[in-house]
């Protein structure tokens, strides 16, 4: 029997990726590390500088007279646009020497500034700037970045997908489930459009989203800029920097930007999570019911014992991200909130994991998109449900008798119990209750009415409340 610690591996595999979003799930979130990785983050923080720099230069706040032309413009931008493995090799090695990430970036656009030949542009590199000045900068524009270009446009293809899915189905009429016992029949497609509202309403909130960045020095005072340049609107100047980078200037903060717009983003975040959720698990059961057959994928394998199996793998997959994604999220969102005096850096640490929360739920997203591309709806299954349930129309003819009886027409005292009487507990069926409406003290038309009406016809305005999803999510 194998003992723990019983092998001494000699084979190496340090170099494997720990996390399953740098390994096998690594095609579906790249473009997520293109902005929420140390290298996208590297980046931005040269973006910050250069922009920094210029703005300091051409605006002769320091009275340099030395403004930077357009050539020595595209020659810094250039750092940006053209960052490469080679840069964030560069930037890994001088920061090995100074242990600090942000004094390697410093570094690293002083170095080019000497290679461009611009050494009376050095002081101005990084000037007045506490790191955290930096950062916050940096982080708002990455994620920024990662949630408009990538994110966002992932969870719109998902409720797309989901709207054409409700239209295709809006006639469909099933059995509804409350409490999991029949109930008053609905459509398909009316209840997968109720999750794209709810999806819809929690997009249109992250799109209005604020990205905060503040930009005032050590403690947030201005006290090194006021002592270096007193002549200097350093308030205004700030605020207009921190605008140009397309971010929402924050004016008063600690040394750190205090973070609550980003609990605010992942608040949202984790509410669409949750949401999708609870699609995935309405899904799982709709297949588990046969209201959904799934389409066999050429070549897959369901059970490695149970050749017949078609697994529901889509939405199981999405659900466990959906929750590795939330539990990451949420954390983030009560530890990025606090932070001790005038700063700590519990911060630091918590946001580099910003990637694997948005990565997780990017990857439910695209499991969920999968899962609902490989299902087809079973009119059989969802005819013969609604077939053996006739009960459910007991709701209907009791309010009816309601109606009748308000209006005079019939002198039946408690069409509630009557109804219960005839149907709690039971299983009763069309001829049943043919007999029952033929015996009651209504109106002819009413009657009528009663007589034609079928479980799968017995839908209300399902079909039409579709049709709000077309609206957007404030109809």
């Amino acid at each position: 029997m194998h003992k723990a610690g019983q092998y001494r591996y000699v084979s190496n595999l340090s170099n494997q990726p720990l996390s399953p979003l740098d390994g096998r799930y690594q095609p579906v979130v790249a473009a997520l590390g293109e902005h929420l990785s140390e290298a996208g983050l590297n980046r931005a923080r040269i973006l910050v500088e250069v922009e920094w720099l210029i703005f300091l230069a051409n605006r002769n706040l320091l009275g340099t007279n030395a403004p930077i032309d357009g050539v020595l413009q595209d020659q810094l931008r250039s750092l940006v646009r053209e960052f490469s493995d080679a840069d964030v090799a560069e930037l890994a090695q001088t920061e090995a020497k100074t242990r600090h990430d942000v004094k390697a970036v410093e570094y690293f656009v002083r170095d080019r500034l000497t290679k461009f030949g611009r050494e009376d542009l050095l002081e101005l590199t990084h000037f007045a700037c506490t790191s955290e000045d930096i950062n916050n900068l940096s982080y708002a524009i990455t994620i920024h970045d990662a949630v408009t270009d990538v994110w966002l446009p992932k969870a719109k293809a998902l409720t797309a997908t989901l709207s054409e899915l409700a239209t295709k189905y809006k006639d469909s009429a099933m059995l509804a489930r409350t409490h999991g016992q029949p109930a008053t029949p609905t459509t398909m497609g009316k209840e997968l459009a109720v999750f794209v509202h709810r999806l819809e309403r929690q997009l249109a909130r992250i799109e209005k989203a604020e990205f905060l960045g503040k930009f005032s020095g050590a403690t947030g005072t201005w006290s090194a800029h006021v002592v270096a340049a007193p002549d200097v609107d350093w308030f205004n100047e700030s605020k207009a920097f921190v605008e140009s980078l397309g971010l929402t200037f924050n004016p008063l903060t600690t040394q750190i930007e205090s973070h609550d717009w980003q609990a605010e983003l992942y608040s949202a975040v984790t509410l669409f999570n949750r949401i999708l959720h609870n699609l995935c698990t309405d899904m799982w059961t709709y297949i588990s019911m046969n209201y959904f057959k799934q389409t066999p994928v050429a070549g897959a394998t369901g059970s490695s014992t149970m050749p017949h199996k078609v697994n529901p793998i889509r939405f199981e997959n999405a659900e466990a991200n959906l929750e590795l994604s939330n539990a990451i999220l949420d954390s983030l969102s009560s530890t990025l909130v606090t932070s001790r005096m005038q700063r700590d850096l519990t911060d630091s640490s918590a946001q580099r994991n910003i990637g694997l929360g948005l990565g997780h739920s990017l990857l439910a997203i695209d499991n969920t998109i999968r899962g609902l591309g490989e299902v087809e709806l079973s009119s059989v299954a969802l005819d013969a449900d609604l077939a053996d349930n006739w009960e459910v129309l007991a709701e209907a003819i009791q309010t009816v008798i309601r109606a009748e009886v308000a209006a005079g027409r019939s002198d039946i005292t408690d069409p509630y119990q009557l109804l219960k009487e005839l149907t709690r507990g039971r299983r009763i069926g069309s001829e049943d209750l043919a007999l029952f409406v033929q015996d009651l003290n209504i109106g002819q038309e009413a009657k009528d009415r009663l007589l034609m009406l079928k479980p799968s016809t017995y839908t209300g305005i399902a079909s039409e409340l579709v049709l709000i999803i077309s609206k957007g999510p404030e109809a």
